[in-house]
């Protein structure tokens, strides 16, 4: 082996919750509903160099309950974590950031969003498991379009 050849390394570092927002602006009206809320959830994904071999990947959830047209609660979290990734070829680096690391930070949001709105009074939301290798393809196809318009 050469001294330029070295082993790949993936890890996380740690995974944190970087941010959480919890709104109520029809409460407490809002628990007087006879029907159910219509929910909405919108996921997306980023990443950032931090260093020469260390990333943060972040995951952001925002799940909307509304009635008719008054939101009857709204959360928004975003989790990350730090990640150390050397030894790999650069063009995987945007798969790692954009798909592994994604899938191993859900979880925590997961928890934490089911967390927060348990704490409203309403009943939990379990977001469903999310296929980042499906949502990495479609947002490079959306970006290839963007492109393509420019």
């Amino acid at each position: 082996m050469s001294e330029q050849a070295q082993e790949a390394v993936f890890q996380m570092q740690r995974v944190y919750l970087k941010d959480a927002s919890l709104e109520m602006p029809n409460a407490p009206q809002a628990f007087l509903e006879k029907s159910n809320p219509q929910i909405e959830v919108s996921v997306d994904v980023g990443a950032q160099r931090l260093g020469e071999t260390v990333f943060e990947s972040e995951v952001t959830v925002t799940v909307t309950a509304k009635v008719e047209d008054r939101v009857s609660f709204l959360v928004e979290a975003k989790q990350a974590g730090i990640f150390e990734i050397s030894g790999v070829p650069e063009e995987q680096y945007d798969p790692l950031l954009g798909i592994l690391c994604p899938n191993m930070i859900y979880p925590y949001l997961r928890a934490n969003v089911a967390d927060l709105i348990t704490r409203t009074g309403f009943p939990p939301v379990h977001l469903s498991d999310i296929n980042f290798e499906q949502f990495y393809q479609q947002r490079l196809a959306a970006a290839q379009e963007q492109a393509n318009q420019a």
